[in-house]
């Protein structure tokens, strides 16, 4: 788990150079890194404890900047459809996970490869937003790995799924990284890349961090309200 986090702060200081080194090391090979990083972040339900970790949004945004100059050899023109691709199959196989395994999944005790709490919360915003949930969720971490699962429970048409998926999985790839690409032509924005990344990471997990202060402000005033009763 330490590993995990000091690649993940690596990544946020300086992520240019991170895939920089990916890239010296691997050659094309960092392509295919990337598409498992992509699939793996939106089709490994079971593995959701570790995808939970992993920088979608920042990392879409930061191969934008690095695609922009030419110089560190990443090409938007394999970036853009190779990673919808994976994006795309990480879906499907949720989806399919989740009509075949998914009632029998939901009988499971809770696990390290398996939170209830997670399960519901998506379940909670399928039935909010419906068939947009699945555009929706490709900006919310850990989310956007469930929906496609909680899709398979409902039995949603395929072909109304795949649609959807083929949109979200557009806005979330191509935008993202259009615009990474297009801010990368500016200075300032190469410069403080890591303060950029630090923000879309706050902005893509704001909903959650809301909740939490939500729920903490609910606490609390649900214990001030105890007081106040006790002392009358």
């Amino acid at each position: 788990m330490q590993e995990i986090f000091d690649a993940i702060m690596g990544f946020v200081s300086r992520p240019d150079k991170v895939v920089k080194q990916l890239f010296e090391e691997y050659g094309n090979w960092i392509y295919l890194v990337l598409f498992l990083q992509i699939f793996a972040e939106t089709g490994l339900i079971f593995l959701i404890f570790i995808t939970a970790f992993l920088p979608g949004d920042a990392l879409l945004f930061a191969l934008g900047m690095i695609a922009a100059n030419e110089d560190n050899g990443l090409k938007i023109e394999i970036l853009i459809p190779l990673l919808m691709l994976g994006a795309l199959i990480g879906d499907n196989l949720n989806y399919l996970i989740g009509r075949r395994f998914g009632h029998w999944i939901l009988q499971k005790e809770d696990s390290r490869f398996y939170k209830k709490k997670y399960l519901k919360r998506a379940t909670r915003v399928f039935k909010k937003r419906g068939r947009a949930a699945i555009i929706i969720a490709r900006f919310t971490p850990v989310i956007r790995t469930l929906i496609p699962f909680v899709c398979g429970i409902f039995h949603l048409k395929y072909k109304v799924f795949l649609l959807y998926s083929c949109i979200g999985a557009t806005v979330w790839v191509a935008g993202i990284i259009s615009i990474g690409y297009f801010l990368g032509k500016f200075k300032f924005v190469e410069n403080n890349l890591g303060f950029f990344i630090i923000g879309i990471i706050v902005l893509a997990n704001l909903p959650t961090i809301t909740k939490v202060i939500r729920n903490r402000i609910d606490r609390v005033k649900r214990f001030k309200k105890i007081m106040e009763e006790r002392s009358r």
